[in-house]
């Protein structure tokens, strides 16, 4: 959900308000979470930078033992700064900072709860927003749709920050690691954020290509199946640089 507070009063009205736990219960960050926090701001910032949200819409996060940093509400992400941190426990009750986490809280502590990921992104990109009001499934335009675990599925439209989101999320991303929100966006996760957020940027592109493909006049991309996504998923397995 875009959440447009752009101007200094509203950022200021942010850090005022606090969410869950009273000022009493909170603490200073480790030097672990202040480096994760700085890596998240980082992430936050070229999400906007590539184009896959605008102004404070999408949002971040990355866990740190039993902690979840994660962006706020409504701050410009190029006016976080360190003090800011911003983190809960996987219950949601706040135990560092001030300023109000992101709407999409329980999207976020649902995927942890559920998987060993340590990372989340969540993007409005555009050629996968439009995707996801088109079918329910993204066809199988491309053999990286096996890096995502499958078929990506779409989850069905519940309205923004509700635990019904969050629940029909997790069906669509049962044996994946990402998905398509309808009217919504998009949903990866993984062991860090470099490649949560390299597997939001794949299904972003995905999403490009089915739609130029299936937009020329007379003509229906060829797609893939099951049994061919099968074979790569086997071959990815093996893939990259060991030892």
């Amino acid at each position: 959900m875009a959440e447009q507070r752009g101007d200094e009063r509203d950022a200021g009205d942010a850090r005022e308000s606090g969410h869950g736990a009273g000022e009493a219960g909170r603490r200073r960050a480790h030097p672990e979470e202040a480096r994760a926090w700085e890596d998240l701001v980082t992430m936050a910032r070229r999400t906007v930078s590539d184009g896959l949200v605008v102004g404070t819409s999408g949002n971040v996060s990355v866990r740190v033992g039993d902690t979840v940093l994660v962006t706020p509400s409504g701050v410009p992400y190029d006016r976080l700064a360190p003090d800011d941190v911003t983190g809960v426990d996987l219950d949601g009750r706040q135990v560092l900072g001030t300023l109000v986490p992101t709407s999409e809280l329980p999207m976020h502590l649902a995927v942890y709860r559920t998987t060993g990921a340590l990372a989340v992104v969540h993007t409005h990109a555009v050629h996968a927003t439009a995707v996801s009001t088109l079918v329910s499934e993204l066809p199988l335009i491309h053999y990286m749709a096996a890096a995502l675990g499958g078929p990506v599925r779409v989850a069905p439209y519940a309205t923004y920050g509700t635990d019904e989101l969050a629940e029909n999320m997790l069906r669509a991303l049962a044996g994946r690691s990402g998905c398509l929100l309808q009217n919504h966006g998009t949903v990866t996760h993984g062991a860090t954020l470099d490649q949560a957020y390299d597997r939001t940027a794949q299904l972003e592109w995905m999403c490009r290509l089915w739609l130029t493909a299936s937009s020329v006049p007379g003509l229906a991309p060829s797609l893939l199946s099951r049994e061919q996504l099968t074979e790569v998923e086997e071959r990815l397995r093996g893939y990259g640089q060991r030892g």
